[in-house]
This record gives C-alpha cells, sequence and structure tokens, in this order.
C-alpha cells in the first residue's frame, strides 16, 4: 500500500500512524478544571525527552470535530498536570476514562477509583497507580487546526512518586513489578511483560 497524506483523509492517516507507531506508551493525566472538576484521560502520543531537567511531551489532539479536549483547556487554563502510570491491573479504568464526558462530569468517578493530593501541583494522583510524575507546563505548541491535529505539551517533571513495590534492589523501576500496558492501533494493547534483555555496548 503507498499513501499520499495530502490526498488521504486524515483518519486514514492517523490509522496508519498508530497502526505503524507501536508499542506507544500512555500517558494517563489528571488535570483540574477552573471549576473544580477532576479530568482523568489517556494519551498515547507520549514519551520522555530528557532528563535536566526532566521533560514530557504528550499531545492532547484536537478532536474528530475539531474541538479542544478538556485536558488541553484544563492545561492551558491551570498549567499542571499528573501522569499516573498506566498498568496492567488499571487496564480496564485507563480505556474506560477515554470516553468523552461531559466538562462538568470527572472521569475518576466513571471508573471507580480515588484520588490523592499531589506534593507540588494541584491536580491530584490517582491513587491506584503505582508511579506518579508532577509536572507544569513549560510550552503548547498547536500543530495544524484542524480534526485530530497535535497540540504538543512540552511539561516539566517537579515531582516523582513511586511505590517501593515496584523497584528492584537497586531502587530502580522494575519493568516486571510494573507491568506497564501501552498502545497499538485499533482497540489492540500490549503488556510490557514479554521481556528480553541486552547489555548497551
Amino acid at each position: 500500500m503507498e499513501m499520499d497524506v495530502q490526498n488521504t483523509s486524515v483518519v486514514d492517516v492517523y490509522h496508519a500512524l498508530v497502526g505503524s507507531v507501536v508499542p506507544r506508551p500512555i500517558a494517563w493525566v489528571t488535570t483540574l478544571a477552573p471549576s473544580g472538576v477532576v479530568n482523568l484521560a489517556p494519551f498515547s502520543f507520549f514519551n520522555t525527552f530528557g532528563a535536566n531537567p526532566p521533560v514530557v511531551v504528550f499531545s492532547p489532539t484536537l478532536r474528530r470535530d475539531g474541538t479542544k479536549k478538556d485536558t488541553l483547556r484544563n492545561l492551558e487554563s491551570l498549567g499542571e498536570f499528573v501522569l499516573n502510570a498506566a498498568v496492567e491491573s488499571l487496564a480496564e479504568q485507563v480505556n474506560l476514562s477515554s470516553k468523552e464526558l461531559p466538562p462538568h462530569e470527572s472521569e475518576v468517578a466513571l471508573v471507580g477509583l480515588t484520588t490523592v493530593p499531589a506534593a507540588r501541583v494541584k491536580p491530584p494522583r490517582i491513587a491506584e497507580a503505582p508511579i506518579h510524575l508532577e509536572g507544569v507546563v513549560r510550552q503548547i505548541v498547536p500543530i495544524g487546526s484542524g480534526p485530530i491535529s497535535a497540540n504538543l505539551v512540552i511539561g516539566e517533571i517537579v515531582h516523582i512518586h513511586i511505590d517501593d513495590r515496584v523497584l528492584d534492589a537497586h531502587g530502580r523501576v522494575d519493568p516486571r513489578q510494573l507491568r506497564a500496558i501501552a498502545r497499538l492501533g485499533g482497540d489492540y494493547y500490549c503488556r510490557a511483560t514479554d521481556l528480553f534483555e541486552m547489555c548497551r555496548p
């Protein structure tokens, strides 16, 4: 198959990308609306891009009707967020939290989870997640203006919480204990449990 992007529908381009760039880690983001409603949503356009300072980038794309998602509006308003680890034991809640709700309703209540205060930012953490990265927005870079166009949220991590149960003997995150999940194309996810090791040269 060949695909000339300029002559292909946005939805078809989207499906080609998310089916090809795999697996994608999931930014499970809590933000806070000006009204005080806690928003929880997963985004698989996400990764970490540096450690000094610690930087993450994720993209709440515009909806298919071209409007902004609640997460993006909250980030534009408050400029703070928490990334909660998306793990196998919470997979159903991660998926369910992608449901679009009215701005006055919280996905936290929908998925039946609980929140705990963050240390440095106003949005709360998801208590059941084993890792939380608290962040502040450095910059939001919109790229495009139509349906599924990107909004690159460049965030600086200011506080990290890691449950001791997912650490190895050296105090580092053990992927065998964390059991993260990731997004593939369509309705597919994968588990980070089929592991192999190679020493770096």
